[in-house]
């Protein structure tokens, strides 16, 4: 479970998880409008975040330095060589070739051949590093622990600090294009910029909520995710921040705190978290369904490679691959 200590959220909780074990792979309910498999997991150490760079060729990274990688869809997964023994937080690529994971003391390793090799950059901060974004193989942000954004132009060669006006963790980043991005994290935080990151202005929710996330899907409407079932969204470009909360259910227990969203366009979106919450949308958010999980184990990374692929990682080794159930032939 996330814990709600905002200093390492999450993180810290994702460090004690263990388990015996991989797991088999499990059939989905066909009236489900996913269909999901777990799909065999080489390590029961916590996963915290995948990406796929296509289809076939993806990556995941977690706890004491795991590093995993696939050449066939996930199908099989194999441990890449240990590179830090360090937790490792994030797994981002600009490209099919260049790519970077972030983590524990500031580490950051870079790679421009597709993971055949990875190096490490300094990053210049022992802080915690939880997310990055990059609009290009040389431009990109990473933020972390106590505030920190940093950026880089010329592929992580030199990455200089901006300053957040924060000393609370930052957890998720995204940018429009060079100029105008958003950061999120704990405490109700939302700041913005429009100059690169030279300057960066708060953005009210009047929540306290930790977020975890954010994205955009145009210049004007984006959403951002975070503890105990919080979902904003904006119409604006974050000018204001509208909450959209969901039904609690019965009986009402306590909500799941979201971790990631993405979507795959602008009308179709998923969202992970605790408990194994899955939650889509076919209609730009207007509706979002919850689907029932295969599991139960806390999710924290998701990568959208194509409209028919999903994956999420999780707690205990878990490896979730979803993909879209087919309809079921008329009687006609």
């Amino acid at each position: 479970m996330l814990i709600e200590d905002m200093k390492n959220t999450f993180v810290i909780s994702a460090l004690l998880a263990l388990c015996l074990g991989g797991t088999p792979l499990v059939g989905f309910a066909q009236e489900s409008p996913l269909t999901m498999t777990l799909q065999e997991s080489p390590t029961p150490g916590t996963l915290l975040d995948v990406h796929f760079q296509d289809v076939q060729h993806g990556w995941v990274v977690g706890a004491g330095g795991t590093m995993l990688q696939t050449k066939d869809g996930g199908a099989t997964w194999k441990k890449a060589p240990r590179r830090t023994n360090m937790l490792l937080t994030d797994v981002t690529f600009a490209d099919v070739q260049h790519g970077w994971i972030l983590g524990q003391n500031g580490t950051v390793f870079h790679t421009t051949d597709g993971g055949a090799k990875w190096r490490p950059q300094v990053s210049g901060t022992n802080s915690m590093l939880y997310g990055a974004y990059f609009l290009s193989p040389q431009h990109g942000w990473i933020v972390g622990a106590r505030g920190v954004i940093l950026v880089t132009k010329d592929g992580g060669e030199t990455w200089d600090d901006q300053d957040s006006g924060l000393t609370s963790d930052l957890f998720g980043v995204h940018f429009l294009d060079e100029k105008q991005g958003w950061v999120v994290g704990a405490l109700g935080t939302i700041l913005m910029t429009n100059d690169g990151g030279a300057s960066w202005n708060a953005q009210a929710t009047n929540n306290l909520a930790t977020f975890f996330d954010i994205t955009f899907t145009d210049n004007v409407s984006g959403w951002a995710v975070g503890t105990q079932g919080t979902i904003f969204q904006t119409f604006n470009a974050g000018k204001e921040w509208v909450a959209r909360p969901r039904a609690c259910g019965s009986p009402c227990l306590k909500p799941a705190d979201l971790v990631n969203i993405q979507f795959l366009t602008t009308l179709s979106g998923r969202i992970i978290g605790e408990r194994g919450t899955i939650l889509m949308t076919e209609d730009a958010g207007f509706t979002w369904e919850e689907v029932e999980t295969v599991n139960t184990e806390t999710l924290y990374g998701l990568s959208l490679p194509d409209g028919k692929h999903g994956y999420a990682v999780g707690d205990h080794g878990t490896i979730l691959h979803f993909t879209p159930t087919p309809l079921a032939p008329s009687d006609s």
